[in-house]
């Protein structure tokens, strides 16, 4: 009989998009229970679960289906913006499997997850030897979090990481690609979807596709969030304590 898996406690952040381990993301909160997370994460060191949502919005009450497998992130850079909003830059760390989920009483959702095999460090095979310099230009054209990212371009994981990011996909396949082990299967899958512009990539695409038809990798989520992504300005302090206003003026 197998043991069961380890499980750890870590609060979820429910969104409209994909991380992926090293990836970006930038973020603009105006919640009161996310400042509250922002906070205690800064404090402790600690960071959040991101997960993609599948049915329900993004902002409001009401229950929103989420995917299973989601990435850990970290916040490596803050500032406050206009109107009580605070920006925030997380970095992807690994991926993980939820089991169990519930709901604190300030509205934040935690959950119990497992630890997923972190991908192994593979060299960029010949066959995709092209696509490192390709990324390279796709990168500077992108601009800001990706420009200035440290760049691992003959990293099998690292590229496919970053091209599901920026390519054009629905979020169904980027979740195809997150959830994958091999970072070579990841790149196979990738590679027909992959082409060159002189334009930056428009990630934005709906939610139009079933994550999972056979339900496996999805589960009901009691709230979701209401964050916009955005880019990072300069550092300034966080806000004060949180109150009920989620807007903070």
């Amino acid at each position: 009989m197998a043991d069961s898996p380890a499980l750890v406690e870590i609060p979820l952040f429910p969104l409209g998009t994909v991380l992926f381990p090293e990836g970006p993301l930038p973020l603009r909160i105006f919640e009161a229970r996310y400042i509250d997370l922002v906070r205690r994460s800064l404090r402790e060191s600690t960071g959040f679960g991101v997960v993609l949502i599948i049915d329900g919005a993004e902002a409001g009450g009401g229950p929103a289906e989420t995917c299973n497998v989601g990435t850990y992130a970290r916040i490596v850079d803050f500032s406050g913006e206009p109107g009580g909003l605070l920006g925030i830059e997380a970095r992807g760390e690994r991926r993980f499997r939820i089991h169990a989920r519930r709901r604190e009483k300030n509205g934040l959702n935690v959950a119990d997850v497992e630890w997923l095999a972190e991908s192994p460090a593979v060299p960029l095979p010949a066959e995709f030897s092209d696509l490192g310099p390709a990324l390279d230009s796709v990168l500077d054209q992108v601009g800001e979090p990706y420009s200035t990212l440290e760049r691992k371009l003959d990293d099998a994981a690292w590229v496919g990481g970053r091209l599901a990011e920026i390519l054009p996909l629905s979020p169904a396949h980027k979740q195809h690609c997150l959830e994958l082990d091999d970072p070579i299967a990841r790149l196979q899958f990738l590679r027909p979807l992959f082409e060159i512009t002189s334009e930056p990539p428009d990630g934005s695409d709906p939610l139009d596709e079933d994550l999972d038809p056979d339900g496996d990798d999805t589960m009901d989520e009691d709230d979701e969030d209401s964050d916009d992504v955005t880019d990072d300005d300069d550092d300034d302090d966080l806000p004060e304590d949180s109150d009920d206003d989620p807007t903070r003026s």
